[in-house]
């Protein structure tokens, strides 16, 4: 999924398989000797072992690398691939993503798999956050964040759902009254910093950091921003050149929140950049760790679990606003 901002503002983004091994090694003994695998020459002799029978965010045991790290995207993983043991996770997940059989093809809200069958396009999840938030009385703001080209697409669909009331799951959405702004915009970084531009808006981290965190923090409603994929790229996928995130530890009144399935506790292989601000109303700010921020300002969305459990995010933003009331720094 994406990515949003809200007041106590969540900036949730929404927008593989998590499956752990770990090098071994057998002794002349017999006995086994645990590798760790940034030693090459662990990776020229022994063999691979899985080290949990089920897929999961964290790493099981000390150690332990996801198969994707070492191996890439592998073709047939679950069927013919070494990821057979996978496979009934896979399919369980895939049927709780089908449209509903009895309701008829949505060509904007459901989406065609290889099999021929449809699915949702937009996690259901999603739009039970937006109830959820409401009911609860939370004050919030979304901010769609994607390095993907499909940014009005989703937009143009969400404003359907939100707007219209055309989900058939959702139908009662409009009373929420939540407005979306279907122009993309575009955030561009560089060694100077970054530029985000949404039609004739403009602004810069030139102009002070603490412009971008005001503009970002009074968001209303739902929109998006298209990230700056090159950058990251460019930056060796390290959280060098992530998408930034402008946090202000002493803002009592708005709380950032970014969701994404690429956030990992290993900064040099992340998606996001958290720029903390030192100073209330302060204009300079310092690069954070991701460990600093996790389920704090940062969550690493659980596909898995988002898929499975309609009120993953709310829980997973709940749980933020209760860790971000208890670090809320004095100035």
């Amino acid at each position: 999924m994406y990515n949003s901002e809200s007041e106590r503002t969540r900036e949730t983004s929404f927008d593989e398989l998590k499956s752990n091994g770990c090098r071994t090694d057998v002794n002349s003994n017999g006995t086994r000797e645990d590798k760790a695998l940034t030693d090459s020459s662990a990776l020229s002799s022994g063999k691979w072992e899985w080290m949990s029978d089920s897929p999961s965010l964290l790493q099981p045991c000390t150690g332990a690398v996801t198969y994707y790290s070492q191996f890439g995207r592998v073709a047939g993983f679950t069927t013919v691939g070494p990821g057979r043991r996978f496979r009934k996770v896979l399919e369980e997940h895939l049927e709780l993503l089908r449209w509903p059989p009895d309701l008829p093809e949505d060509k904007e809200l459901s989406v065609k798999g290889e099999d021929g069958k449809l699915y949702h396009w937009i996690l259901p999840s999603f739009f039970q956050m937006l109830h959820d938030l409401t009911s609860e009385g939370v004050e919030f703001s979304i901010v769609f964040r994607t390095f993907g080209t499909d940014l009005p697409r989703v937009l143009s669909t969400v404003r359907r759902a939100v707007e219209d009331g055309s989900h058939p799951l959702f139908p009662d959405l409009p009373a929420l009254k939540l407005r979306v702004n279907v122009t993309a915009g575009r955030i561009r970084c560089s060694r100077k910093g970054a530029v985000l531009t949404r039609g004739e808006e403009r602004v810069a981290t030139g102009e002070g950091e603490r412009c971008v965190y005001q503009y970002l923090s009074a968001a209303e409603g739902l929109s998006g921003f298209q990230d700056h994929f090159d950058w990251w790229a460019r930056n060796t996928y390290s959280i060098l050149g992530g998408k930034p995130l402008w946090i202000d530890p002493f803002d009592s009144k708005v709380q950032h929140i970014f969701i994404d399935d690429n956030i990992r506790q290993n900064d040099e292989d992340t998606i996001v950049l958290p720029k903390v601000f030192l100073d209330p109303e302060g204009l300079q700010t310092r690069t954070a760790s991701t460990s600093e921020l996790y389920d704090l300002c940062l969550v690493q969305n659980d596909l898995m679990k988002a898929i499975s459990d309609p009120g993953y995010f709310t829980q997973r933003i709940l749980i933020c606003m209760e860790n971000y009331e208890g670090n809320i720094q004095k100035g």
